[in-house]
């Protein structure tokens, strides 16, 4: 076995995620080292190669073959590509002399796998520089394997290679990035600045934020982030305290367990938030969970109390039932001692509904829900109705709306525009119609709002309260996949919150 071979053994196949490994030299255009019974066919080697340097927009679309099999392309940029097929997955790292690719099962968790064999890659960048900081590396016989105690590198638990003290890292961090808007599959992990919390704002270290219809729009170059805001995705996020910008007031302190109401960031290893925009995890609770309550339920929770101002007894309609928001919104109507209706697109999404609470729900794919509500209310209709449809409802909703009901629209699922003859029938009701965003609005709104919802709705989230109130999280996606969440949310699949957790080196 040689020293390559030894390394791959020891940084990648001793961490139990990863399960086969090589390294290919691009200059030689051959494998140079692998483990052991891992043998890459030239011609999948060359492959490899031509895929960073001339076909990676083709590999984003069609995936790519490697050992007579095909896999999917999930995320891939200028250094990394990472695949997968039914069966297992596929990681193929860039330095300037190598190209790392690794394997492993379907069985195995992807992120961690990733993380091993990125780690792997950042060391033969950094010992390539030493070695020859004038240009690039010749061959693989140079690398001089027994310097690594010499220039401050050690073996984790993992028996990963990193670097004992490395200040370039330590104000770097992960985060989800898009370079123009797009597909999914435009969409990859990228390192960038840390951020460093201002006057007022707190530093969290991320465990898990979750994805919203906001993502979805802004990597489509359709709803850029408010002014000052970051730039990266993510609406809300769970993790821990790990600092103080100036001027705070001591609502929190380093180690907190705490969720974040945000107006962008979110999907990275660190974010900062101004300190009143943040609530404690509630007792009993994970942070996958955690990260499903800001932006939904806060969201909910100021279109009914702040905007729509329900009351007691009243019932309201509730689009997209099964949504993040519409799954917050049945739970907190029942709290209000009000009768939540929804509308969803399947019967298993309607079930989930009527778990959480809902009094009636009606699929509008294969029925009018306007007639359907109009029976279930005995003709006298509802009297607030929660709308991220837009345009096309627009007929339906003012059928079922009572006479001074409050018709509030917070979203475009449909489009804006409206034919007919709206304001007559909106004023034959004398309904009013609301439109409310919660991204945009001020740091003082948002503290006020986060204040409320903090003394009234978040100690029912803790265990053991009655009534009881419960996140619902769909599934969990590691940030490396996080094209693939994307895909799920657009294509209308997920039944509650997509939660993305962070790597867990942050």
């Amino acid at each position: 076995m040689n020293e390559l071979q030894a390394l791959l053994n020891d940084a990648l196949l001793r961490t139990k995620h990863v399960e086969n490994a090589a390294i290919i030299d691009i200059k030689q255009q051959k494998v140079c080292a692998s483990t052991s019974g891992f043998n890459v066919p030239s011609d999948d080697a060359l492959n490899l190669i031509y895929a960073f340097h001339q076909n990676l927009l083709q590999v984003r679309r069609g995936g790519l073959f490697f050992k007579e099999k095909r896999y999917k392309c999930l995320r891939a940029d200028n250094h990394s590509i990472y695949l997968q097929n039914p069966d297992r997955g596929l990681i193929v790292v860039k330095t300037k002399t190598y190209i790392l690719v690794a394997t492993y099962r379907g069985d195995m968790y992807p992120s961690v796998c990733v993380e091993a064999v990125e780690k792997l890659a950042d060391f033969f960048r950094e010992e390539g520089k030493r070695q020859h900081p004038g240009g690039q590396r010749e061959g693989c016989s140079s690398f001089d394997f027994a310097r690594r105690e010499e220039v401050g590198y050690h073996s984790t638990s993992q028996q990963l290679l990193v670097p004992k003290s490395d200040k370039r890292r330590s104000n770097k961090m992960l985060a989800a990035y898009f370079e123009c808007p797009g597909g999914p599959e435009n969409l990859y992990v990228k390192e960038v600045t840390k951020p460093h919390p201002g006057e007022g704002e707190v530093l969290v270290r991320v465990s898990a934020s979750a994805l919203n219809r906001a993502d979805l729009l802004q990597r489509r170059g359709k709803y850029p982030p408010p002014k000052g805001a970051s730039d990266i995705l993510g609406l809300e996020a769970a993790g821990s305290v790990v600092g103080l910008g100036p001027g705070c007031k001591g609502r929190w302190k380093i180690g907190d367990a705490v969720m974040a109401l945000l107006s962008g960031g979110g999907q990275a290893e660190y974010v900062t938030a101004p300190e009143g925009h943040l609530m404690p995890v509630p007792r009993g609770m994970t942070l996958v969970q955690a990260a499903a309550i800001p932006e939904a339920w806060l969201t909910a929770f100021q279109l009914l109390h702040f905007v729509g101002k329900v009351e007691k007894g009243e019932r309201v309609l509730i689009h997209a039932g099964a949504s993040g928001v519409g799954l917050a919104a049945i739970q907190l109507v029942r709290l209000a001692k009000a009768i939540p209706i929804v509308t969803a697109g399947t019967q298993e999404k309607l079930k989930v509904t009527a778990n959480a609470g809902a009094a009636a729900g009606f699929n509008y794919k294969n029925e009018d829900f306007s007639e359907k509500v109009l029976a279930f209310t005995q003709g006298s209709g509802v009297d607030l109705i929660l709308d991220c449809v837009g345009g096309s409802y627009w007929e339906k909703n003012l059928a079922c709306l009572s006479t001074d009901g409050r018709w509030i629209v917070y979203g475009l699922l449909s489009g804006g525009e409206v034919h007919g003859d709206l304001f007559a029938r909106l004023l034959s009701k004398r309904a009013s119609i609301h439109t409310s965003l919660l991204r945009s609005r001020d740091k003082e709104y948002k503290e006020r709002l986060v204040k409320a919802f903090t003394e009234e709705v978040l100690p029912h989230f803790s265990e053991g309260t009655s009534p009881h109130l419960q996140p619902i999280v769909d599934s969990v996606y590691s940030l490396h996949e996080i094209a693939e969440a994307h895909r799920v949310m657009e294509e209308n699949k997920n039944i509650g919150k997509i939660i993305i957790k962070m790597p867990a080196s942050s």
